[in-house]
């Protein structure tokens, strides 16, 4: 649709990419699906060809699809939860500073054995190698040249998934991370009052993209917009967090209480 436009309107792709100010060949590879265009480029591209305003409308909303994937549940398990388990260690490969919210439950890079098993028992078949893969994505936590934030609410730190010494034993793992330079693990209590209504689990990969954790899938955005959407949450949620020994104080503080 955009090439069409361009011909369209006469001018030329290097005439387009001047008003663009990118360079011919960007254009050239948007213009052939060798490169997805963000929402930015596309508006871009649409003010340079002066597309007319009926179209408008519709090429965004097809660059948007463009920028977002949704993964049913349905599909990944029928693929195997251990194939997730692959995607995901290869965009900890490629990134290198990572953000996540959780809001209801511990994350698989932060979780114990047994809490894993636990995480999964609701879905029927046998979770063997998922475990043993999201086991193995934990020593990227050990790659200094990579650094994370996790954010949890008491809740999602409390949900007492496993038994109370199993949980407790969790909470023993969560403070101990809190020593590793390169990670800085938070705490929300739920005496905090937070910014706006978390309503999912969220990660972001060096702000060029963002996955939302739902009930029956995954949303997978990549338009910077969207992503900045994210990070802007998560640094209100980072204000309201314990950090450091503070964080440490009161994990230890639910951990005991589980003991007891």
């Amino acid at each position: 649709m955009l090439k069409e436009l361009r011909k369209r309107s006469g001018l030329s792709g290097d005439r387009v990419a001047k008003r663009m100010n990118a360079s011919q060949s960007k254009v050239s590879r948007i213009e052939n699906g060798k490169v997805r265009p963000s929402l930015v480029d596309v508006e871009q591209y649409l003010n340079a060809v002066n597309a007319p305003g009926n179209l408008v409308a519709e090429v965004t909303a097809l660059a948007r699809l463009a920028n977002t994937d949704w993964q049913d549940g349905r599909g990944l398990r029928r693929k195997g939860l251990d194939k997730k388990q692959l995607e995901l260690a290869g965009l900890e490969q490629s990134s290198s500073e990572f953000r996540f919210f959780l809001p209801s439950m511990i994350t698989g890079l932060l979780s114990t054995h047994e809490y894993i098993r636990a995480s999964l028992a609701h879905i029927p078949g046998d979770h063997s190698k998922t475990i043993a893969k999201k086991l193995e994505r934990q020593e990227v936590l050990y790659d200094r040249s990579k650094r994370f934030t996790f954010i949890l609410t008491e809740q999602a730190v409390r949900n007492p998934l496993v038994d109370n010494h199993v949980m407790a034993i969790q909470l023993d793992r969560l403070a101990s991370l809190t020593h590793l330079p390169n990670v800085r693990l938070g705490v929300i209590p739920l005496t905090v009052r937070m910014p706006g209504n978390p309503l999912s689990t969220f990660t972001i990969y060096d702000e060029r993209i963002a996955t939302a954790e739902l009930s029956a899938g995954v949303m997978v955005f990549r338009d910077s917009r969207d992503v900045q959407a994210y990070v802007d949450e998560f640094a209100g949620y980072e204000t309201c967090a314990l950090f450091g020994e503070n964080a440490r104080t009161q994990l230890t503080v639910w951990s005991a209480d589980f003991r007891s």
